[in-house]
């Protein structure tokens, strides 16, 4: 396996996750948020939509850029942690989230695999390129 094939399993989680709010913003308000915060309102669509735009933006940046092995690291590390804490207040402190939720926290861990694997890797093609 190549660092490469990591970094568009990484792409993929951001454009899987991110086209699903972006297609199908309300199929994804009904999931993840408890009743009593639903609005499923145009602006709520809206609102789901950009994120999920921004989301696959950011998945597509990621396939095609060239990805060093500190880029895999802070990506990894330092870039899930906001997404970790996010989730944890929604879901167990807050409790607007529902169960469904954990999808996203499924995804982060994808992202703090493919981040750490994908800095050894990485780091192991470099040290053998001539």
């Amino acid at each position: 396996m190549r660092s490469k094939h990591i970094q568009l399993v990484l792409a993929a989680i951001f454009i899987g996750l991110g086209g699903w709010c972006l297609v199908a913003p309300h199929s994804v308000e009904r999931l993840v948020l408890r009743p009593e915060y639903q609005h499923l309102s145009a602006t709520s669509a809206l609102l789901l939509g950009c994120f999920g735009a921004q989301a696959v933006l950011g998945g597509i940046v990621i396939a095609l850029s060239q990805f060093t092995p500190r880029t895999f690291l802070i990506f990894g590390l330092v870039g899930s942690l906001p997404f970790f804490a996010f989730n944890w207040y929604f879901v167990f402190v807050s409790k607007m989230f529902t169960e469904w939720m954990l999808l996203d926290f499924v995804g982060n861990v994808g992202i703090l695999t493919c981040g750490l694997l994908g800095y050894w890797l990485r780091r192991r093609e470099v040290r053998a390129a001539p």
